[in-house]
């Protein structure tokens, strides 16, 4: 699913025009990167969570060539997702 895939399930469920939910789908990711890059958790209730994880530098092994090589400290985005959605994966993926 696409950007453009969400603004056009929204428009069809909402009733606004296209321009005014790709505007508001735009201001949540722009909302959403924000937080994010001042490491804030993200708690989607029902959904999951967006956490920024540090990761340390460390020694890893190029694979073509079998050089060490080091890889430097950077910060990651994971995401949990929460039991609800889990249950609804679960559900779905039962039924025949």
């Amino acid at each position: 699913m696409t950007k453009v895939d969400i603004v056009e399930a929204i428009y069809e469920k909402v009733g606004f025009s296209k321009k005014e939910v790709a505007k508001i789908v735009e201001s949540i990711f722009d909302i959403m990167k924000e937080s994010l890059q001042k490491e804030d958790k993200i708690k989607i209730s029902g959904f999951g969570n967006f956490v920024i994880r540090n990761k340390r530098a460390r020694r890893g092994r190029n694979p073509q060539t079998g050089d060490d090589i080091e890889i430097s400290q950077r910060r990651i985005l994971t995401f949990k997702p929460s039991q609800v959605l889990k249950a609804a994966l679960n559900r779905k993926e039962a039924q025949p």
